[in-house]
């Protein structure tokens, strides 16, 4: 608890953040937040987007679902998945290609896309790693101070996310998007750090005009057409 007290004001220190997470091995990367943040940690900025991320999910049929996770775990443990498998970078590029010989029913990528260099080779590339009827789900930031991990390239509204799906070949199931401007100032404080959630005193009321948070929900509609695409 003391080294906590200690070292805390220096990892939310934005260049010293950076420095720590490029020189721990990316397995670290979430026992080393949690040890800053503490694991009931919960952004401010991204309770109504997992409620309703985890609320889409768990209403498909899991038990029946071979999911891929990109650059990430959190489902992991929340979802009762017939398989599961998560890939990271720079293991795993989903600007440069796909897994081979593998696909999934449903790919989820939080909070990926905005670092990725070329997102519309990234949206193709799980286009091509889901079967047919396979589902998509994601999820960016929209109004939060640069995170470089190890980039912070890309922003998009609800809309501008349902065209780069589109432009793949996804059809669009919904988006959403949440954020007001108590947040917004919250989590403008110097460094890579968020706004913990606290029920008592955060509201989650939401101000369209100032989304934080977009997600997604996509399908892979499976068509002769978009087998001749993909194969070109």
């Amino acid at each position: 608890m003391h080294l906590k007290k200690l070292f805390l004001p220096l990892y939310r220190q934005r260049h010293v953040h950076s420095v720590m997470k490029a020189l721990t091995p990316r397995r670290f990367h979430g026992p080393v937040r949690h040890l800053f943040q503490g694991n009931g940690h919960t952004q401010w900025c991204r309770v109504v987007m997992n409620e309703q991320i985890g609320r889409f999910i768990s209403h498909l049929d899991c038990t029946n679902i071979d999911a891929l996770e990109i650059s990430g775990s959190g489902s992991k443990d929340r979802h009762k998945f017939k398989s599961y498998r998560s890939v990271q970078y720079p293991e795993f590029d989903v600007c440069e290609g796909i897994i081979a010989e593998e696909r999934f029913d449903l790919i989820i990528a939080e909070q990926v896309l905005e670092h990725v260099l070329r997102p519309d080779k990234a949206v193709l590339n799980i286009y091509k790693m889901l079967r047919p009827n396979g589902t998509l789900v994601v999820s960016t930031p929209f109004l939060v101070k640069i995170h470089e991990s190890p980039l912070d390239l890309h922003r998009w509204t609800e809309h501008g996310m349902r065209q780069l799906l589109e432009l793949a070949g996804f059809t669009v199931i919904s988006t959403g998007s949440w954020g007001n401007r108590d947040c917004l100032v919250a989590d403008l404080s110097s460094g890579i750090t968020w706004t913990a959630y606290d029920a008592r005193k955060h509201s989650l009321q939401n101000e369209p005009q100032f989304p934080i948070v977009v997600w997604a929900f996509a399908k892979k509609e499976f068509s002769n057409a978009d087998a001749k695409r993909n194969l070109q």
